[in-house]
Order: structure tokens, then sequence, then C-alpha cells
């Protein structure tokens, strides 16, 4: 099947970096005579009109000299993973973060040698690179150059399950032999709007425990995967459902105040809701439990660091609930905390005198500072070292509580201090 039209709108959604990287690598191919294809995601995304800046590209020769070439050409640079034929040629951009990256990967085979290993890969034709992927939606390929131009390559029915709107796996051990499809089922169902084939479904049931033969280093990348995802809530749920959270964890459980807790994190912070995402998945946990789930997802030093808060932040909700507490007291007890496990600590508590009042802090307490700086209490004459530092504590306190507003106030109660006498003055003073 030919779809010439496919590589205009391709080239339409690019921009100018991407397209002379893809100018110049359609020319290198050319002169070697090698066989170019637009493969996986990016082409599903295209068929789709989803727009994507990603291109996955895959070529029946030597991909990582490839690559190579092309970063030399394009003063590029590329990125080889021989065990797996692949690269990365990356492009840089007119400012930071605004690069380009190509993917290029040589037409291979895999095979498994236990549940749960990372594939063996051998060189191969395209066909058998298609054959060996996760779902029939992912196993297409667009010829980019040749006489074969704009051909679409189509061996396991992926066209037909797209307009179904059907995710099927494309063999019986597909999930055995790498469990991380399951994961990545709900995430392209839910991202997609699209369901999964009932005899996949039944597959996926059937190999959920498989789940305990990934690594925690697999794992991680692919729940970073969901919580990057729009609606990542959705995803888990559907997870937890079929019980793929607690085969990777037993105390991975979801419970009513996580169901609605992502949602409510957007709301409260869209910018800072996908790194609290991971406490808000150890609400109920005890310490031990969030110990071992930072190993068995091998999270990020911080992101372990805010699972871990959970346990104790859950036992200070009771802490939280006198009126009279200051402000200042609110923020010397939560300011040993990590903010992703504080935010996420809004979102879950059901009690909305305390979400307000961690929503204070969030916002603006931990932000609000004195007039003085250390700087001015240096030349007031309090020499550094814990002295100058309680000071600071002290004033931002008074602040806190609303008992210094302007710099005089400041002043006056440092000078006080200074005197031997540490009462806050009067407004009137």
């Amino acid at each position: 099947m030919k779809n010439p039209n496919l590589i205009g709108k391709l080239r339409a959604q690019l921009p100018v970096e991407a397209l002379n990287l893809l100018d110049e690598l359609h020319r290198l191919t050319e002169q070697r005579g090698m066989a170019l294809y637009l493969v996986g995601g990016p082409l599903r995304d295209l068929l789709l009109d989803r727009p994507s800046l990603d291109l996955d590209i895959a070529v029946e020769g030597d991909a990582m000299a490839l690559a190579r070439e092309l970063a030399d050409a394009i003063g590029g640079r590329a990125v080889t993973h021989p065990a797996f034929l692949t690269a990365t040629v990356r492009i840089p951009g007119p400012r930071p973060r605004m690069g380009f990256h190509l993917d290029l990967i040589t037409a291979r085979s895999e095979t498994y040698a236990r549940p749960g290993a990372l594939p063996t890969v051998e060189p191969a034709t395209i066909r058998e690179d298609l054959l060996r992927r996760d779902f029939t939606i992912n196993a297409l390929a667009l010829r980019l150059n040749g006489p074969d131009t704009g051909e679409i390559l189509d061996p396991t029915g992926g066209l037909a399950d797209l307009d179904a709107r059907l995710i099927r796996v494309l063999r019986e051990r597909s999930f055995q032999d790498d469990a991380t499809r399951i994961l990545r089922a709900f995430r392209y169902a839910v991202r997609l709007g699209f369901r999964i084939e009932p005899k996949t479904l039944d597959r996926l049931n059937r190999d959920v425990p498989y789940l305990e033969t990934i690594s925690g280093a697999r794992l991680h990348r692919e729940f970073s995967r969901i919580l990057a995802e729009d609606m990542p809530d959705r995803v888990v749920v559907r997870l937890a459902n079929r019980g793929a959270l607690i085969a990777i964890h037993p105390a991975l459980r979801l419970q009513r105040p996580q169901n609605s807790a992502f949602a409510r994190l957007r709301d409260l912070n869209p910018t800072g809701a996908r790194a609290a995402y991971w406490p808000a998945l150890a609400w109920r946990f005890t310490e031990p439990e969030a110990a071992d789930l930072g190993r068995r997802l091998a999270l990020t030093r911080h992101q372990r660091a805010a699972v871990e808060a959970m346990p104790a932040l859950r036992h200070l909700e009771f802490a939280l609930h006198p009126q009279d507490l200051k402000r200042s007291a609110l923020a010397d007890i939560l300011s040993p905390f990590p903010l992703p496990a504080l935010w996420a600590f809004a979102a879950l508590t059901d009690d909305s005198s305390v979400r307000d009042r961690l929503l204070d802090y969030l916002t603006k307490a931990r932000h609000e500072r004195p007039h003085l700086t250390g700087d001015d209490l240096l030349a007031l004459g309090i020499p550094r070292g814990p002295r100058l530092s309680e000071i600071l504590h002290r004033l931002r306190n008074a602040k806190l509580d609303g008992e210094l507003v302007s710099r005089q106030d400041e002043e006056t109660y440092v000078q006080r201090m200074l005197a031997g006498n540490s009462r806050v003055p009067s407004r009137s003073s």
C-alpha cells in the first residue's frame, strides 16, 4: 500500500532542524543503497493525525555507522547502543533544551533467553523487525526513499487495528517475554482512547504475574512514561484493577483518596504534579514499605525521599489541626519535608482545614522572607555564625505570624535583641 501524502504530512509538522537532519539522512542512505523507513510510534501518530516531533528511523544496514556519519555531516552528536543495534543523533537548538534528536535502529530480530530478560538482537529484514514489536499498531513502516517511497509495510494488520481502535499483541507469549508491555498496553489505550483486543486482554490477565520478572530500572522507565501522560491516574487505576500494581509491589494498592488525588494535583500544582505523583502512590505505606518501593522501582534519590516521607506526613495530619497553630510553627514542622511529598499530602488529605494550611505554606509562607538579610545583620554588628542564623529564623517567624511588618519593625526588634530584650515591638513602638 502506497501513501506518498504521508511524507508530505510528516515534513509539514517537523521544524527546520529536523527537516535538515532528515534530508541529510535521505542523501546518505541513497548513496549507500540502504532502505530507509519511518517506524513505530511516530508513524502510528502520523496516521492518527496526532502531532509528534519524534523520529524513529529503521534501516536495513548498520544504523550505528550511519548515525556517526550523519552526526559528522550536520555537526551533531551520535550516541550508540551496540547491544541493541541502535543510535541517537542529537543536534543543538537555538536555546538550551531546544535541540532535536533522531533515533536510528538497524532492522533486527529479537529472542528472549527467559521471561523479563533483555532481548538478544540480530540484524534482520524490515519485515522481521516489524514482527518483533509489541503491538500491531506499532508494527508499521513507511518507506522514505527509493522507488518504493511512500509504501506502508503492514505485516500484522496494524492499519486495520488503528481503524478499529484496538491494542493487539503479535504473539501468544508477548507479555511473558516482556511484561512491560502490560504497562504499555494500558498507557496506549488511555492515551489513544483505544480498547485492548479481547484475546490480548485474556493473555494480559494471564501474564500479570510476569511483572515480577522485570528489573527496577525498567519498571522505573515505564512508570516515568505513565506519570508523564496527561491523565496518568486513568492508567494507574486500570493497572490496579487488573492486579498489575500489586504484582509489582504487594503494598501498591490504590485507595479511594488516591483515585482523585492525581486530578487534584494537576489543579493545585500543574507544573509540579508529575513529581508529586510518586509519593501519592505511597499514601498508606508503612516506612519499611515505602523504602522497599523505592528499591523495587529504582527511584531516584529525590523520588525516594518524597516517597519515604509519606508515612511520617500521614501521621502528622492530626498535629496540623489546632486552630491556634501559628504559621511559623507550621513552617517549622513542614520545612524538612520534600516539596513533592507536601503537594501529595495536600491532594490526599480529606480534611479541608489541613489542606488549606498546607497550601498556605506551599504557595505563600515558604516564600516569605524578612526584609533584613544576612548582610544587613552583619552591618548591625552581628558576627557570622549560629547567632546570625537564629536571628534570621526568629525574624522570619515573627513576619509569618504578622508580628513584624516593616523593615523598621525588624530593625527595632534586632536592636532590642542585641540589648537583651527579645520582645517583639508593638506597632506603636
